[in-house]
């Protein structure tokens, strides 16, 4: 039997191709090799809000990647969670991305924050595909990721852990451990 998501959910999926392999190669150099290198939040309607190189979009969800997981049943919302959810995400429809982001997470991970990096990923209004999903949480008063941490260093497999947090190896644990000493 096929999931069907609810307003304000999320999923994480592959990307194929070139785009892929690049993704999850950057993603396992900061020691997050989740199966996931993509996420996007339902909007309800059919329709998915995610962020793209072109810029933050909506599309039919037929149109997007297939879904790996959905955390329809995962993460309990009430229905104005949702509502904000969907509110929110709508509202960054238009919103640009920054590959600038993704060297901001590796720096981050390798305990390197100048405050330069630190000030554009809050400031530019720009982002990548897990931190939309983990913004119009927040703004419904949702923290995915409530350990010690700037908004916006979030991953697809940051999401993914969320998702599964029994799947935590312990190379995350290392990870965690050096991140907050």
């Amino acid at each position: 039997m096929e999931l069907t998501p609810l307003p304000g959910d999320f999923a994480l999926t592959k990307i194929g191709g070139i785009t892929g392999r690049f993704v999850a190669a950057g993603q396992a150099l900061v020691g997050d090799a989740a199966p996931v290198q993509h996420a996007y939040v339902y909007v309800g309607n059919g329709e998915i809000v995610q962020a793209m190189p072109g810029g933050a979009e909506l599309i039919r969800l037929e149109d997007a990647s297939e879904p790996v997981v959905w955390s329809t049943g995962k993460i309990p919302l009430t229905d104005e969670q949702r509502y904000m959810i969907m509110v929110s995400a709508g509202a960054l429809v238009g919103t640009p991305y920054s590959f600038l982001d993704y060297v901001s997470i590796a720096l981050a991970h390798w305990r390197i924050r100048p405050r330069w990096v630190r000030d554009y990923v809050a400031s530019s209004g720009h982002m990548i595909c897990s931190q939309l999903v983990d913004e119009v949480y927040r703004r419904a008063g949702v923290d995915l990721l409530p350990e010690t941490r700037l908004a916006g260093d979030v991953t697809p497999g940051d999401l993914w852990r969320v998702l599964h947090p029994k799947r935590v190896t312990s190379t995350d644990r290392q990870l965690w451990r050096l991140a907050n000493e």
